[in-house]
């Protein structure tokens, strides 16, 4: 489990909607990302099921800076990329 990276951690599952989506959203904004499959990642479940309390909530994103959105609207993406139009 990796807390500390120079690109933005995406916990997630490839079956989830929302995963999907933020994945997209990510690729469509040229965003640098890591992209974690929690149900191949046994360690980067784990950090999830922390971070949210015992949910296995994702998408859960870890950024550079240490904080983290989970389950984020692109609205809420967009601010914290600072790529609000």
């Amino acid at each position: 489990m990796k807390e500390t990276t120079h690109k933005i951690l995406l916990y997630a599952t490839t079956w989830c909607y929302q995963s999907r989506n933020s994945r997209a959203f990510l690729d469509q904004h040229q965003v640098d990302y890591e992209f974690i499959d929690i149900d191949k990642d046994k360690a980067g479940e784990a950090y999830v099921l922390k971070t949210n309390n015992g949910y296995r909530s994702v998408p859960t994103l870890l950024f550079p800076d240490g904080t983290t959105l989970t389950e984020p609207s692109q609205s809420e993406l967009l601010k914290k990329l600072g790529l609000e139009e």
